[in-house]
């Protein structure tokens, strides 16, 4: 079964944008990645499927369950952390979530003691007193604290320091080996990189690419710096795949998509000092696609 489901599912403010057509699933244990920047439609693509608006068009499923109907009875297996968290200034954080475990009927003082210790949140604290980082501390005990079968995460490490940052991110690992399926949305990538299996690219509220990560990366282009002892031609490199050509002293550099068995052919005639081969990262395959349209955007 599928731990999410979405199909076509649009949400139009009047003329303003929202989001079009979304469709795709995550599978039930999967750590899914749904990047873009602000604006593109992240927030309301998760607001809709935790029923907090309705959708214009199209529908979506929790563990089988639409989103919508089933709303009540499908949230007490969701944890949700939104981007800005909001409480009740004069309660005390141990109250807070007090009360917020009483809504899932289970006994969750262990649990919240252990967070609470992992991530440095003093329980005895007004929120008021709180600074954003631990009232964004608060939101992640309080969204793990009834070990959910699905985690929802809007922008989740803003106003953590990187100290917290890690701590957050073993957490999430240890979700996910305990099979927990978890939602991240981002528009760090390198958040997204090293915690998700599959990523979506959403841009202006369309769904722009779906992929595993290991293939989104193997299939883009790849970052080539060589030294040289020798002078090169400059046509010597003038080949299908290669782009971006540079050079500098006795270094050239360029980027490459293709064959690298033809490539290292090519290379095999050099006087070669160095060379360097580097896996693209997740934030030049995100420009990539935000900047693909942009001779067509430029024309309008």
């Amino acid at each position: 079964m599928n731990a999410i489901e979405l199909h076509g599912l649009t949400k139009k403010y009047g003329n303003s944008r929202g989001i079009d057509g979304l469709t795709f699933a995550v599978e039930e244990g999967e750590t899914f990645g749904f990047i873009g920047p602000n604006g593109a439609g992240k927030s309301t693509t998760i607001r809709t499927l935790l029923a907090l608006i309705y959708p214009t068009a199209g529908s979506a499923t929790l563990f089988g369950k639409d989103c919508i109907r089933c709303s009540a009875e499908i949230k007490k297996d969701i944890g949700y952390l939104p981007s800005e968290v909001f409480y009740y200034d004069n309660m005390r954080v141990k109250d807070l979530l007090a009360y917020s475990a009483s809504f899932y009927k289970k006994d969750c003082t262990k649990r919240m003691k252990e967070l609470s210790e992992r991530m440095e949140l003093d329980l005895s604290r007004r929120i008021d007193d709180l600074s954003f980082g631990n009232k964004k501390k608060v939101g992640i005990v309080q969204g793990l604290l009834h070990e959910p079968k699905l985690v929802i995460l809007d922008e989740p490490t803003s106003g953590l320091d990187p100290l917290m940052q890690q701590r957050f991110f073993e957490l999430l690992e240890e979700e996910g080996r305990k099979g927990t399926t978890i939602f991240f949305s981002s528009h760090i990538l390198s958040e997204v990189q090293r915690l998700c299996n599959r990523v979506a690219i959403i841009k202006e509220g369309k769904l722009v690419q779906l992929e595993k990560i290991s293939e989104l990366t193997a299939n883009a282009n790849k970052r080539i710096r060589l030294a040289t002892a020798a002078p090169v031609a400059p046509d010597f490199f003038a080949m299908p795949g290669v782009s971006r050509e540079e050079r500098q002293g006795g270094e050239i550099r360029f980027l490459f998509r293709g064959d690298l068995g033809m490539l290292t052919a090519k290379l095999a005639s050099m006087s070669l000092t160095n060379l360097w081969i580097e896996e693209p990262d997740l934030e030049e395959i995100f420009l990539h696609y935000y900047e693909k349209e942009a001779p067509e955007a430029a024309r309008l």
